[in-house]
């Protein structure tokens, strides 16, 4: 029997338009996250290239003025 692998939830999309509703750009959100991370690291989150960490999540959350379950909407 083959077991399918389904796909991560990818929220990247969901961050960067929050984000630029915020009228931010990603070095200022990286800026006031006060979590260690580059600009590469960040960008790739918002592309869905790499997972995000919990700890980011909530700082996103505060930064962004949002719900961290505001992320997940819309998703499939």
């Amino acid at each position: 029997m083959i077991q399918k692998i389904r796909m991560d939830m990818s929220i990247g999309s969901n961050i960067q338009k929050r984000r630029y509703q915020c009228k931010l750009k990603q070095d200022q959100v990286m800026n006031l996250m006060g979590i260690p991370i580059s600009k590469s690291s960040y960008a790739k989150i918002e592309t869905n290239r790499m997972n995000i960490k919990v700890s980011e999540l909530v700082a996103l959350a505060k930064i962004l003025d949002c719900e961290v379950g505001d992320f997940f909407k819309d998703l499939k």
